[in-house]
């Protein structure tokens, strides 16, 4: 009975999908990729692989009207009589005949801009009629790589070899997601994924989905790194010049215009290419648009191009988009990678309201077993077949799979991953068992070396065992850290353990403990390796240190969507200390300053005496209006830049040595990043704070503001520091407040200046104030430049700050360099 019950909803599901089929080539024999293939005045679409092959989901027998659409080719209409299925349809298209019309051209008169002004003026009434709607959506991505060399400066890169052929080229990553979409305009979107399968990976879930595939046209701009203005926005004749290339009639006898669209300005977030423009309606019939990295702030990207078809539905009277592609090459340091993605939209329907409750938080689901369907499966409902190279990918990395999950395999593999080499004693080496699921590491010396005038040249080791967890994407680590100060001579050694224990609410524990030295400021305004340099070469031992023993706990986790709670707890001893070397590489008379930050001249009074304490602090930090990707292995968060981040804070010491050192303490910090449109972005980041019961409280419990007189900085986030104020010269045991704007422009304004455009950089504007009790507000202007380096290379930033407290206080140029922070 239940052989008989599996075949049934086996012909079931065929009958469900049936399928008409074939090949489309051009005049020539050629194959022709991605053609838009639907069903006349139904939304039943699909496209064709690189090799030309389709397949189109039909439900039932009997009369189908076929269309086929390729820009540049006349669109052909086929009547396939289906009596049994799979019914084989092969086409041939022929370039279309575009006429120039009738018209005198001059250089006062060009009818593309009749056309463009047009367009405009139709925008929004062309976008509202999709502007809600539920649909099926296919997706699938893959990226390619070509040449990939041996090793990049110096290190082997045998990371793919096993998935790349001898001309080390092929298939990095291929995967599909079928999913069912609801969505309302601007930005409201509800999908579930029914099926995801990734290359290689039978537990693989896609990110491919549907809210990354939202390029509406219809909108002034296409969020892709930047806001890239579209050629129809309501300012796009002050980026775009346009020319009409001719006209055709489409299978409905609508005239089509086609129009070619040129930038102004190569360096300015603009594409090329062809937008082709529905007489009467003005609605978009397609686009073929190309834009470069470089014009998207993005150097490590070459090339992307965005191709999009729409068809027309006389019931419903609305042009609707049912195949998009997403093509893209890339570059650097030798490795190039080429990628496509493929979008398929059907069965659209567009109702006149969705009822209250039909959007929430979660914008993305998987139904259960998503990951686990059968093959068959995928061969009823792939609305694009496969390719001969897609299809070999497949076969090719679950036999892969099946071997890589073999203890034998993994042990050869650990074999030679864990050979042990005489420089892995000073850069560190990692022993790892991949069949037990763990790794032994050890983080060598060479780059945790570095310099302070309290322990002198310093070097540090540490030991870490990491037992991990794929499939659920949690882990448990122990380790340790062994720090010896040479001038110093003293060892000092902690401990910790950390726990993830699911990535659903992100719960993590953390219990650290040992002796350890650290900045009175625990948010280290300056870096081991710029303070080496700023010590040695210039005698300025900016960085001030104390020592603390201590055992810590933290834990923290989601307790709802969008808020996080953390709690933390720890007892300490802390201790002053004292320089212990005056050494430099640099001939100097002048004096290291004190360790003592409030006395820098002053080598013997300590900056606090010895004592206790216990510490205790609870943080909430609140996302409004977030949402989520739902997944099996974890819940993924999804900002929302039209909300602020809020964060609310409450700490509170005691049994400390003396009854002077305990206090309570509430903070607040809003931070919040504006895009204002294709003219940059706004960073905004508040912070203020009350102490209570503080008056005689030890200085490494004030509060510290993230100066900096090192006139280096690591170049990401300006908005939480001053640039000019010196590190410990406000720090307080009062109330505080804080402001910092930043504005980048992102190539707005400079993308328009002659000479300055080819530098392909970002001017920043920016604002800090500082307030706090019997004391002159401190505020900063400054102005930079971002985004410079050369070629793909761009790791710079330079800013001019001028910082004013009771009047003008001094001048400034910080040299941003952005690798700093990856060598940290």
């Amino acid at each position: 009975m239940k052989k008989i019950t599996s075949l049934f909803l086996l012909l079931l599901s065929i009958c469900s999908f049936a399928q008409i089929k074939g090949t489309i080539t051009d005049t020539k024999g050629n194959p022709m990729p991605f053609v838009n293939i639907y069903l006349q005045d139904t939304y039943t679409s699909t496209t064709s692989n690189e090799q030309g092959k389709y397949e189109l989901n039909v439900k039932t027998p009997g009369k189908h009207v076929v269309l086929f659409q390729f820009l540049g080719y006349k669109t052909e209409k086929k009547i396939v009589q289906a009596e049994k299925f799979p019914q084989n349809v092969d086409v041939q298209l022929i370039e279309e005949d575009i006429q120039i019309n009738e018209v005198v051209i001059s250089k006062k008169v060009n009818p593309a801009n009749d056309i463009i002004k047009k367009a405009i003026a139709s925008r929004k009434s062309n976008g509202e009629k999709t502007a809600r709607f539920t649909a099926d959506f296919y997706s699938r991505g893959i990226f390619r790589v070509k040449d990939l060399p041996k090793k990049i400066m110096g290190q082997k890169l045998d990371f793919f070899d096993e998935i790349i052929d001898s001309t080390r080229s092929g298939i990095l990553y291929l995967s599909e997601t079928v999913s069912k979409i609801t969505y309302q305009k601007p930005d409201q979107l509800k999908e579930t994924i029914i099926a995801s399968k990734v290359s290689g990976n039978d537990n693989g879930f896609s990110f491919n989905n549907a809210a990354q595939a939202n390029f509406d046209f219809y909108e002034n701009y296409l969020d892709f790194d930047v806001k890239v203005i579209t050629p129809i926005s309501d300012n796009a004749f002050n980026y775009y010049k346009y020319k009409l290339e001719g006209v055709f009639s489409d299978e409905n006898n609508k005239v089509i215009n086609k129009i070619k669209v040129t930038p102004k300005r190569d360096s300015e977030p603009v594409m090329e290419g062809f937008i082709y423009i529905v007489e009467d309606s003005w609605a978009i019939y397609a686009v073929d648009l190309t834009i470069k990295g470089s014009q998207m702030q993005n150097p490590a990207l070459n090339s992307l191009t965005l191709k999009q078809s729409f068809s027309f539905n006389n019931a419903t009277k609305i042009w609707s988009k049912n195949t998009q592609t997403l093509d893209f090459a890339a570059g650097m340091l030798g490795i190039n990678i080429s990628g496509n993605f493929t979008y398929v939209y059907s069965n659209f329907e567009f109702p006149d309201k969705f009822e209250k409750k039909t959007f929430s938080a979660e914008v993305l689901k998987f139904e259960e077993n998503a990951n686990k369907k059968e093959d068959s499966f995928w061969e009823t409902i792939r609305p694009v077949p496969l390719t001969n190279e897609e299809a070999t990918d497949y076969l090719k990395k679950d036999a892969l799979q099946t071997k890589k999950k073999s203890q034998k395999y993994l042990d050869s593999i650990d074999s030679k991953r864990n050979k042990f080499g005489f420089s892995d004693i000073i850069m560190g080496y990692s022993y790892r068992n991949s069949f037990k699921k763990w790794v032994l590491n050890y983080d060598g010396p060479l780059f945790s070396t570095s310099f302070n005038t309290v322990q002198g040249w310093k070097t540090q080791v540490g030991l870490s065992y990491t037992k991990y967890d794929d499939e659920k994407r949690t882990f448990t680590r122990i380790g340790s850290r062994f720090d010896y100060g040479f001038s110093e001579e003293k060892i000092r050694a902690t401990g910790s353990f950390i726990k993830k224990f699911n990535n659903i609410n992100q719960s993590i524990l953390n219990v650290n403990g040992g002796s350890s030295v650290n900045q009175f400021n625990g948010s280290n305004p300056i870096s081991n390796l710029i303070n080496t340099v700023s010590s040695l070469f210039f005698k300025n031992n900016f960085m001030k240190l104390y020592e603390k023993n201590f055992v810590s706990a933290n834990f923290s986790r989601e307790v709802a969507n969008g808020l996080n709670l953390n709690f933390n707890a720890e007892y300490s001893e802390r201790k002053p200390l004292w320089n212990t070397t005056d050494y430099t590489t640099i001939r100097n008379n002048d004096l290291y300053t004190s360790n003592n930050p409030l006395l820098p001249n002053d080598y013997v009074t300590p900056a606090f005496d010895k004592h206790n304490l216990v510490k205790t602090s609870v943080l909430a930090r609140i996302k409004f209006g977030q949402k989520y990707l739902s997944r099996p292995d974890g819940k993924y968060n999804i900002g929302n830049e039209k909300s602020p981040n809020i964060y609310l804070g409450y700490e509170k010491t005691f049994a400390g040595t003396d009854k002077k050192y305990e206090y309570d303490l509430i903070s607040a910090r809003i931070t919040h990043n504006l895009s204002i449109g294709n003219k940059g972005n706004l960073q905004m980041n508040f912070k203020g704070g009350k102490f209570f019961n503080a008056d005689n409280i030890s200085f490494v419990d004030y509060k510290h503001f993230n100066g900096n007189q090192t006139h280096v900085s690591g170049g990401f986030d300006y908005t939480n520091m001053f640039n000019n104020l010196p590190y410990y010269s406000a720090s307080t045991n009062d109330s505080y407040f804080e402001a910092h704007f930043e504005h980048n422009d992102s190539g707005y304004i400079m993308n328009k200046i002659p000479l300055l455009n080819k530098l392909k950089s970002q001017l920043v504007l920016g604002f800090n104030n500082l307030a706090i009790p019997n004391r002159n507000p401190y505020q900063e202007f400054s102005v930079g430049l971002d985004n410079l380096g050369f070629g793909k290379f761009r790791m710079l930033r330079l800013d001019y700050v001028r910082s004013y407290q009771n009047g003008y206080q001094g001048d400034a140029i910080i040299f941003g360099l952005k690798f700093l922070n990856f060598a940290e």
